[in-house]
């Protein structure tokens, strides 16, 4: 049999011509073998033949046009069985070439797609045809918003195979706010030849550009703008128009509940010492002295047995001839040491304590203990504080002999105004109230 060229996808034919030698009738049956027996067949594909004749059987190939029908030479083989004499069996063989083409499938995705300044796409390339091929991906955009680029830019695809390059668009600058911008590009998927220049070239004929768009949102919507522009103004306003009125209002608000305090305040001092200061007489015209008691140790006289004794009670002055009486202690301690000062009520006298204030100009570090005879009132740090005032509606008594004692110690002496530190610790206590005498 001659050599024949076939295409995939068409068809082409050759010969075979069978003899009977023998002195009998044969039937003569046909079979391809090799890898063209898939598409290749013989018509007919039984002859019967007198002794000494022969006829001429025709054998069509019709490879399909798919990448499994490889190009190149393949061999083509046929089986002649004679019937009556199988042992006779031949197999004439030929080679067939199956010429080469080229198809390739193409596909971005997605089409579209939406971004501030870029976005990533696929493309996908299957070698439809018999060969191997190179592949080259090129993209194209009118004008110099855009900047493609493909990883990788080339792929080497046997027949059958598939594979996938990614895309990168990008585009040259952002838009900050406004409207949208569409930007089209196209994508070319071409085979590459090699020439004996060392150059390479595109082969003729390849799959149709890929349409691709690319959406460029502004990095600022309208809402956002229009959003920021409210928030200014109510920013705006605020400072200028609620924040001033709301703080004059709280200010006259803080400003008359302050002045308020300080009238209900007096008012109970004045009431205090007005009652400390007189006799007391019962109701309805009784006699005096009816009901009344002293309270032991305090000297303080009240209606009904009203009065609290011992050290420090609280209660009315109890006593007569009242004078307002200031005295201060001024305690001075060395770094690390205690020191005691007091006041102590004179002989005959008793003191009815309402106000207290405390001094720590120099910030010093400690701690300060108030007590009035043996009874302590308060311990607080000195680093808490630079003034500190107590005050009583009620007076606090301490009778005669009785002390106002100050005990501080000193752990860290502070830093005064001159800006030196100071080498020992320094508090004034001032004590306020009403100095009265004993009532007989």
């Amino acid at each position: 049999m001659p050599t024949v060229t076939v295409s995939p996808g068409a068809e082409a034919t050759t010969t075979l011509t069978v003899r009977n030698d023998g002195d009998i009738v044969e039937a003569y049956t046909f079979e391809v073998i090799g890898d063209c027996a898939a598409w290749a067949t013989v018509e007919p594909a039984r002859v019967s033949l007198y002794p000494g004749t022969s006829e001429t059987v025709t054998v069509r190939l019709a490879p399909p046009r798919s990448p499994e029908v490889k190009a190149g030479e393949v061999p083509l083989g046929v089986r002649v069985l004679p019937v009556e004499h199988p042992e006779s069996v031949s197999v004439p063989e030929t080679t067939v070439i199956v010429e080469p083409f080229h198809e390739l499938r193409t596909k971005l995705e997605p089409g579209r797609r939406r971004g501030w300044l870029g976005a990533r796409f696929r493309v996908a390339v299957q070698n439809q045809g018999n060969t191997p091929v190179d592949v080259v991906f090129t993209g194209k955009q009118e004008g110099e918003e855009l900047r493609l680029a493909f990883t990788p830019e080339r792929l080497s695809l046997q027949p059958g195979e598939s594979a996938e390059t990614g895309l990168r668009v990008r585009a040259r600058k952002l838009i900050w706010f406004g409207e949208p911008a569409s930007w089209p590009f196209e994508v070319k998927v071409a085979e590459s030849t090699g020439t004996d220049t060392g150059t390479e070239d595109e082969r003729p004929g390849g799959p149709e550009p890929l349409p691709g768009e690319f959406a460029q949102i502004p990095l600022l919507p309208k809402w956002l703008l229009i959003v920021l522009a409210a928030l200014l103004a109510l920013l705006l306003a605020w400072f200028t128009l609620v924040r001033p009125a709301v703080r004059s209002t709280a200010e006259e608000a803080v400003e008359a509940a302050q002045e308020q305090q300080e009238k209900q305040a007096e008012q109970e001092r004045q009431q205090a010492g007005a009652t400390d200061g007189g006799t007391g007489s019962p109701a309805g015209g009784q006699e005096q002295g009816q009901g009344q008691g002293t309270a032991p140790g305090a000297g303080a006289t009240g209606n009904g047995g009203a009065g609290t004794g011992g050290s420090g009670s609280t209660g009315g002055f109890g006593g007569i001839n009242p004078e307002q009486s200031s005295q201060t202690i001024d305690v001075q301690t060395n770094a690390g040491a205690t020191r005691d000062k007091a006041y102590k009520v004179p002989q005959g006298k008793v003191f009815g304590v309402t106000d207290i204030v405390v001094a720590n100009f120099q910030g010093d570090e400690g701690v300060l203990t108030i007590s009035f005879g043996e009874r302590k009132i308060t311990t607080i740090a000195l680093e808490t504080f630079r003034n500190q005032d107590y005050h009583w509606v009620t007076p606090i008594q301490i009778p005669e002999n009785a002390t106002v004692t100050a005990s501080v110690t000193c752990s860290k002496p502070g830093t005064p105004a001159t800006g030196t530190q100071a080498s020992g610790c320094h508090q004034v206590l001032n004590v306020s109230g009403v100095l009265s005498d004993i009532a007989p």
